[in-house]
């Protein structure tokens, strides 16, 4: 039988046959992706092969094949950083939910979303959640932001999952789609899907105000079939966000800004920190790219894994 995986819990995965049917299924010994050292070796949104157990009253089922996906999200995990782990496959978006406090989103964590992203090649949109809880200064450093990241290439929409503000236009760009949302816990995922699709009704929770972080509501990656033809992924809250597997010379090509420029760098190898006559160094010196996102290539290039949640947003 075919079908895709619509929930992983780490042994189990629930898996929707092409009848439309939702089945339990399993993978028997170890599952090994070529190429692939994943803590999960089958990712919500995979296409699979599995057959029915027989003599088993309740129908279960075994996976035997991974379909080749077409694209994946994965990230180091932060704990083990010798593991990675798939977040979703075979997406044709992702949502990135942002919130400048409450918890807060630094610009290193968004800059490694963004050239994971990049790098399998899926569209990111950036979602600047709770915009109606600011103040005036805090909404000028959204705008900032925001204009910071449309200039780099990228789509950026305020919203607010809570009141509904540009749910909408979310909703728009859906149809048709294969989504994920991510973001640090409490940044509102769960509350934008069910602004979204009120009828899935997802728990949510408040903000520890101790720590300013949110409580980790979703657990595991889920999908949902929504009612306008389209299928959103629910991710759990993520911390950090380790970049896997990239050689420095193909780093720069991740920050579109860097991409469009880099023709007019002196050597056509140039790893924009120590060359001269650096066309991304010259643009970041007239202002046409924000230090920030610089500073954040050279904490990957530096490969400094464990400065997920220092700040690089001050120049």
């Amino acid at each position: 039988m075919q079908g895709t995986v619509y929930k992983s819990t780490g042994s189990w995965y629930q898996v929707k046959a092409e009848d439309g049917k939702f089945y339990e299924c399993r993978i028997k010994g170890k599952f090994r992706i070529q190429g692939i050292k994943s803590t999960n070796p089958v990712a919500v949104g995979d296409e699979v092969s599995f057959d029915l157990e027989e003599g088993v009253e309740e129908k279960t089922g075994v996976i035997k094949k991974i379909k080749e996906r077409e694209n994946y999200i994965i990230r180091k995990s932060v704990n083990l950083s010798k593991q990675t782990h798939i977040i979703a496959s075979n997406i044709d978006q992702v949502f990135l939910l942002i919130t400048l406090n409450n918890p807060p989103t630094l610009t290193t964590f968004i800059d490694r979303f963004l050239v994971t992203a990049e790098a399998y090649d899926i569209t990111a949109v950036l979602l600047f959640n709770k915009v109606d809880t600011y103040s005036i200064e805090e909404l000028a450093e959204v705008k900032y932001l925001a204009e910071l990241y449309r200039s780099a290439g990228y789509e950026c929409i305020g919203i607010s999952a809570k009141n509904g503000k540009n749910v909408d236009k979310v909703k728009d760009k859906m149809i048709g789609n294969t989504s994920m949302i991510s973001g640090h816990s409490g940044t509102g995922k769960s509350t934008l899907i069910n602004a979204i699709e009120p009828a899935l009704d997802l728990k949510t929770s408040e903000i520890s105000r101790q720590h300013s972080q949110g409580q980790h509501t979703t657990t595991f990656a889920e999908m949902f079939d929504l009612s306008f033809n389209a299928r959103i992924i629910d991710t759990p809250g993520i911390k950090g966000f380790g970049v896997v597997d990239m050689d420095r010379e193909e780093i720069g090509d991740y920050f579109p800004e860097f991409f469009e420029r880099k023709q007019d760098c002196k050597f056509h190898n140039c790893l924009h920190i120590e060359e001269p006559k650096c066309a991304i160094k010259d643009s970041l010196e007239e202002g046409e790219i924000a230090w920030s996102r610089y500073k954040s290539y050279l904490q990957i290039m530096e490969g400094e894994e464990d400065n997920y949640r220092v700040d690089q947003y001050q120049k």
